[in-house]
């Protein structure tokens, strides 16, 4: 029902909210409010919004069960050199996040290599060979999966933690913001659009390893396209304590791709037979 509907007819929070009050149960008391004034909504009320105006949680199940995502990213090293690398992801999700299997294919002026994440377990292949990838890599490939879009739309499937931070106004802009926790405590704090309910970024906290401070992380998500009945950003810009540090541009997304096993095993267990 909901993947035949056009984005533009979920503008307002009130609709939203009525209809999650018919297909979630939810129990929503609309009160009046004087102009200007966002409307009290729970953090799973919020949660859910957004995942109808995403598509709905049926088609997200359905049509994200696994997919190819292709683009180009663009890094600012410390010393201020531009470093460009085009990217091909694909994925197979779990029935929770700890299951999923995503592999990302880099290719830089460098150098070719992959970088795997087989349910927690996490290796990279280059020149068909394994390796280990730094600790700082390896954190950053899990960080990025953990803090999205995604980890919202599923928190219910990840037994994730909500909580609402309030309502603000961000450069003219009406926004509610929720926090999540997943199950290994991983904190996210989430700006939803009071008018489209759709996350216009988002914000984290991490420590890399080696470092003796946390980073404040952020995400912030551009040009929102419809991808076979479900939305998408097709440009992020992530920035570590304000500064801009990588951009990413979505050229093709096709979800529905039948994935085969080998290409997320490691290649030595895949050899022994083990897998």
């Amino acid at each position: 029902m909901f993947g035949s509907m056009k984005s533009n007819k979920f503008r307002s929070p009130i609709i939203l909210i009525a209809i999650l009050s018919l297909v979630a149960g939810l129990t929503v008391v609309v009160l009046p409010a004087h102009a200007g004034q966002l409307k009290e909504f729970t953090a799973e009320q919020i949660a859910e919004t957004v995942i109808v105006a995403n598509g709905s949680r049926p088609l997200l199940s359905q049509i994200r069960r696994n997919g190819v995502e292709r683009g180009r990213q663009t890094r600012t090293a410390q010393d201020g050199r531009i470093e460009e690398a085009h990217y091909e992801m694909r994925f197979v999700r779990g029935e929770k996040a700890e299951k999923d299997k995503v592999r990302v294919d880099n290719k830089t002026p460098q150098a070719e290599y992959s970088l795997i994440n087989s349910e927690g377990r996490v290796f990279g292949i280059i020149n068909g060979s394994p390796f280990t990838p730094r600790a700082a890599a390896t954190a950053d490939f899990i960080s990025q999966q953990a803090h999205s879009i995604d980890a919202l739309l599923r928190y219910k499937e990840n037994e994730s933690k909500l909580a609402s931070a309030g309502k603000d106004k961000h450069q003219g802009i009406d926004v509610y913001v929720i926090d999540l926790t997943d199950k290994a405590n991983r904190k996210t704090r989430y700006f939803v659009s009071a008018k489209t309910f759709r996350v216009l970024w988002l914000e984290y906290e991490e420590t890399p390893p080696g470092a003796g401070a946390p980073v404040k992380y952020s995400k912030r998500f551009y040009d929102y396209r419809v991808a076979q009945g479900t939305l998408v950003p097709y440009r992020t810009v992530l920035s570590e304590d304000g500064k801009q540090t990588t951009e990413t541009r979505i050229s093709t997304v096709t979800y529905g791709v039948k994935m085969e096993e080998a290409m997320f095993q490691n290649p030595e267990a895949a050899s022994s037979g083990n897998p």
